[in-house]
């Protein structure tokens, strides 16, 4: 477990900050790699989104103010990283967000790192088809198990907001799985 306190104190100090920065990047590139994943869906498009996100995060580091833990503030950066690539590739292939959704899915088969079976392809499938917002919160909830307490501070929502958002996405998603 990393001492986000120690860290977070090289990371701002001169001296300290790229040595630290290569720990913070081992300890937690793995775990934001696949919350980008869960949102962009292509290994080849997290690796980008990943990257960018630990530059934003070296650039920025001076501005944490310690609000909240260090994971939720690289949390954040790392999900509006996410959207605004998605948002950047439907306007640059001038297709709708849906049709983006669609086209990540259908090249999931093809994706020599996804590992998934037909049961995961199909909750992929019915992932997509929730709003952006309950994507992210039934991600981050079922994946990857995040209290809502800490999802509150990396989304800007209520925690009362993300438990209903957690349980219309499941309800739609046994609706989806149900009857596709």
């Amino acid at each position: 477990m990393i001492d986000e306190s120690k860290l977070l104190e090289k990371l701002q100090s001169n001296q300290d900050k790229d040595a630290a920065f290569k720990e913070l990047i081992t300890g937690y590139k793995e775990r934001l790699y696949w919350h980008i994943r869960h949102i962009v869906k292509s290994h080849d498009d997290t690796d980008d989104v990943l990257q960018n996100t630990f530059i934003k995060i070296y650039k920025n580091i001076h501005n944490f103010k310690g609000d909240s833990k260090l994971y939720s503030w690289m949390y954040r950066i790392a999900t509006n990283e996410s959207l605004t690539f998605i948002k950047q590739k439907t306007k640059h292939l001038q297709i709708s967000n849906e049709e983006m959704q669609q086209l990540a899915i259908d090249n999931l088969k093809s994706d020599v790192y996804f590992e998934g079976d037909e049961i995961q392809h199909k909750l992929q499938q019915a992932i997509a088809t929730l709003p952006e917002k309950q994507q992210l919160v039934f991600n981050m909830r079922y994946f990857q198990d995040i209290k809502y307490k800490d999802m509150s501070t990396i989304l800007d929502t209520s925690e009362g907001a993300l438990k209903a958002s957690y349980h219309i996405a499941v309800k739609k998603l046994e609706d989806y799985l149900t009857n596709n």
